[in-house]
C-alpha cells in the first residue's frame, strides 16, 4: 500500500498556471520532482490569456486555447503520434508544458538613444530626439516558444523588449527621414506618424509570433538650445513694439525708484526725476522716420539700426551658433572658426565655406598680419 501511494503522489492530476507577475511571456509548468509524470486523463486548466503548448523531446507538439481539458489520446494526437502508442493512452507521460500569456503588454516604452539628424527647409541640418510607448501581445504562441523563448522556463518581457525597441527606432528613423515633414509641423502629425511606423514594424513583430496593438508617438524634441532661440523668436514677436516696451518697462523702473527713498534724495525728487526721464525716454522713442536728406533735423529720432547678421557654424564637427559678428571676429582670431569652416544664415540656400561668404571675407581681411621675426642676437 506504501508503494501504490507513493507512486500515486509522483503522478500531476492537474495542470495549471496562475501568473503572480506583470511581465511574464512565457512559464514552463514546474514539476516538483523530475520522475513526476502527467498522467492520463489529467486535468488541464488553460484560462483566459492563456495558451498552453507541449513540448515532446525538444518538438513542439499540440497547442491548447483557454479551457478546461481532459489529456487523453483523443485529444494529444499530435503528442499521441510522436509518442508511438498504439494501443491507447493508458500510461503517464513526461512531455513539457509551456503556459504563454496571450494579454496585451502595455506602456511598454521606446526613444532614440542618440539625436536623429535631418535635413528640415526651415533651420537647416537639426537633431531631433523622439520617445513614445507601444502595446504588444503574443499572437502565435507556438512560433513565439519556437522562435522567442525556446526552453527558457520563465521568460518575461524583458527579454524581448530591447529587440523590439531596436525594430522600431530603425524604421521610425526611416520613415521620419523619408517622409521630410518639416520640424514645426511635427507636433501636428502625431498620429499620421504613429500609423505609419506600425504598418512598417507590423510585419517584423509578427516574425516572432507578436502583434503590435497600439504605436505612440510621446514627443519629438529639438536640441536645448535650439528651443532656447525658437523661445526668444516667439518672446519678440509677443513684445511687439520694442519703443512702447521700453518706455513700460522705464516707467516701472522710475515709479519702483520714487518709492525706495534710499535710492535717491527722497521720494519728492526721485518723482521729478522720474517724469524728466520719462520725458527724455518718450522723445527717444517718438516713431519719427529718419530722413537721410535732412540728417540735422529729425526731432531726436535716431536712425534705424541695420539688421543683425548671424551666422551658424560647424565647429568641431557640430553645429554651433548662431553668432553675431563681435563673437564670429573672436572666434576667427582664435582659429576657431577659419575660411574653410562651414557657415549658414537664413537666406542661404546651403552650408558654404566661411572664406566664400561676402560677410565672413571682411573679418579675416581684418586680421593682423604675422607679427615680424625678433631681431638676431647681437
Amino acid at each position: 500500500m506504501g508503494l501504490f501511494n507513493k507512486l500515486k503522489g509522483e503522478l500531476i492530476d492537474i495542470v495549471e498556471w496562475l501568473d503572480p507577475s506583470n511581465d511574464t511571456l512565457v512559464y514552463r509548468f514546474r514539476r516538483e520532482h523530475d520522475d513526476n509524470e502527467i498522467k492520463n486523463g489529467a486535468k488541464l486548466i488553460c484560462r483566459e490569456s492563456q495558451a498552453c503548448v507541449f513540448v515532446n523531446e525538444g518538438k513542439l507538439a499540440d497547442v491548447f486555447q483557454p479551457g478546461t481539458y481532459t489529456l487523453s489520446t483523443s485529444n494529444l494526437p499530435i503528442l499521441s503520434t510522436l509518442k508511438g502508442w498504439k494501443y491507447g493512452f493508458n500510461s503517464p507521460f513526461k512531455a513539457e508544458v509551456y503556459f504563454v500569456n496571450t494579454k496585451n503588454f502595455t506602456d511598454l516604452k521606446w526613444g532614440t538613444p542618440n539625436p536623429i539628424m535631418m535635413r528640415d527647409a526651415d533651420f537647416g541640418i537639426v537633431r531631433i530626439r523622439a520617445f513614445g510607448s507601444y502595446t504588444m501581445r503574443v499572437k502565435d504562441p507556438a512560433k513565439f516558444v519556437k522562435e522567442i523563448s525556446g526552453t527558457n522556463p520563465h521568460f518575461t518581457t524583458d527579454g524581448i523588449t530591447e529587440q523590439l525597441k531596436n525594430v522600431i527606432i530603425t524604421r521610425f528613423t526611416d520613415f521620419l527621414g523619408e517622409s521630410k515633414i518639416p520640424v514645426l509641423d511635427l507636433a501636428a502629425k502625431y498620429d499620421e506618424i504613429s500609423k505609419e511606423v506600425t504598418t512598417k514594424i507590423t510585419p517584423e513583430f509578427e516574425e516572432y509570433g507578436i502583434e503590435i496593438t497600439k504605436f505612440l508617438v510621446g514627443n519629438i524634441s529639438l536640441p536645448p538650445e535650439v528651443e532656447e532661440a525658437m523661445d526668444k523668436r516667439t518672446s519678440m514677436g509677443v513684445i511687439g513694439n520694442l519703443g512702447a516696451y521700453a518706455q513700460y518697462q522705464a516707467a516701472n523702473s522710475m515709479e519702483a525708484a520714487a518709492n525706495n527713498p534710499g535710492g535717491m534724495a527722497g521720494a519728492g525728487v526721485g518723482m521729478g526725476m522720474g517724469f524728466a526721464m520719462a520725458n527724455q525716454m518718450g522723445n527717444m522713442y517718438q516713431p519719427t522716420q529718419f530722413n537721410p536728406q535732412n540728417p540735422q533735423n529729425q526731432g531726436g529720432a535716431m536712425p534705424p539700426p541695420p539688421p543683425v547678421i548671424q551666422f551658424f557654424a560647424m565647429v568641431n564637427g557640430q553645429q554651433a551658433g548662431p553668432f553675431n559678428e563681435q563673437t564670429l571676429m573672436q572666434m576667427v582670431q582664435s582659429g576657431s572658426v577659419t575660411k574653410e569652416t562651414m557657415v549658414w544664415k537664413q537666406g542661404m540656400a546651403q552650408w558654404t565655406q566661411a572664406g566664400q561668404v561676402p560677410e565672413m571675407t571682411n573679418l579675416f581681411n581684418q586680421m593682423p598680419p604675422p607679427p615680424p621675426p625678433p631681431p638676431p642676437a647681437s
